[in-house]
């Protein structure tokens, strides 16, 4: 099972620092079509996105979820005026370790 990211370069770059390949997109339709495609792949099993993109496609992403089996998180995006984000730790949470 594969882990994907997608949203803006600092997001997508942290997780690549800790070996979690990702997508690029900074405009929330292109994201939207990037975690469709990756949805499709059925060797992905979780697709975590900045949050900064989920907002205005917020009731896609709910439609993608309920016929994909595939995980599609929405995490806080780097930078975000949210408490200071450990993603590692969001990660095993999520993952369930």
């Amino acid at each position: 099972m594969k882990i994907f990211t997608v949203g803006s370069k600092s997001f997508v770059t942290s997780f690549q620092l800790a070996g979690i390949p990702g997508k690029i997109s900074e405009n929330p339709q292109n994201a939207l079509e990037e975690i469709k495609t990756l949805t499709d792949d059925s060797d992905v099993g979780l697709v975590l996105v900045s949050d900064d993109i989920t907002e205005s496609i917020s009731d896609e992403l709910t439609a993608l979820r309920a016929e994909k089996s595939t995980l599609v998180f929405a995490l806080p995006a780097t930078g975000s005026e949210k408490t200071e984000i450990d993603y590692r730790v969001m990660l095993k949470k999520i993952l369930g370790v």
